[in-house]
């Protein structure tokens, strides 16, 4: 098995060691982002005790995204305004520090939970942590239609996963999430939209690192809409699944 969970019972157990060891200078946070510029102060607000460099890539914005995360003293760089995947993709390359933490712009995530992502990789105990939603709560993947089929679709997801490596993960979509920076640059990502996260996943697994995960609650987004739409991504959903399942 590739794959660990951090108990909410261990992490309690861990909590303020966990804290008081946490050390920003191993850390960069990259934020991909796209007419978000209400919701990033706040955002990289809670990043900065927790990470020694924030990137920004910013997408195709017309709110004033990128001064806004400039201002606030973030890194900005500009994608090719192809999807988040893209964003990411962008910034991995500018990345210097041991551990790379990946994290919404929009408010859903709590910045707080950095070094409990961040600990597992710096203890060598994995390489690539996700914050899971199914074990620490979500309170926007309920209430409607379009969150049943956007819950439904990453539990399958996430099925095929764990029937493909031995793995007992629980949420392969969540974008908040550690990479250890030396695994993440060998990954060879190619995924253009929020398929990367699997992408990453499946990428990890395939090369023998060692996942896991750590609970984490889902916030609602601060401000706008998500420019997400389940229909038109569903299909690259299933390619991608695939794709780096089997080939």
């Amino acid at each position: 098995m590739n794959a660990g969970c951090f108990t909410d019972t261990a992490l309690q157990a861990r909590f303020d060691e966990v804290m008081r060891s946490h050390v920003a200078t191993d850390v960069t946070v990259v934020i991909a982002a796209k007419q978000e510029a209400l919701s990033l102060p706040g955002v990289i607000d809670r990043v900065r005790p927790f990470a020694s460099t924030v990137i920004v890539a910013v997408g195709r914005s017309t709110d004033g995204t990128a001064d806004v995360a400039a201002s606030n003293g973030a890194i900005v760089l500009h994608d090719n305004g192809l999807g988040k995947g893209d964003a990411l993709r962008c910034a991995i390359p500018k990345v210097q520090t041991p551990v790379t933490v990946f994290l919404d712009a929009d408010g859903s995530h709590d910045p707080e939970d950095i070094p409990l992502l961040v600990a597992p990789i710096l203890a060598d105990e994995a390489d690539h942590v996700t914050a899971s939603r199914l074990r620490g709560g979500s309170s926007e993947l309920h209430g409607g239609f379009d969150e049943f089929f956007r819950l439904a679709g990453s539990s399958f997801i996430t099925a095929c996963i764990n029937w493909r490596w031995g793995c007992r993960l629980s949420d392969s979509q969540n974008g908040f999430r550690a990479v250890r920076t030396s695994v993440l640059k060998n990954l060879d990502l190619r995924e253009n939209t929020t398929t990367i996260e699997q992408e990453m996943i499946m990428k990890t697994l395939r090369g023998g690192w060692r996942m896991a995960e750590v609970p984490s609650h889902e916030h609602p987004r601060r401000h706008g809409q998500s420019h997400i739409s389940v229909a038109r991504s569903a299909p690259r959903y299933v390619y991608s699944l695939v794709r780096y399942l089997f080939f």
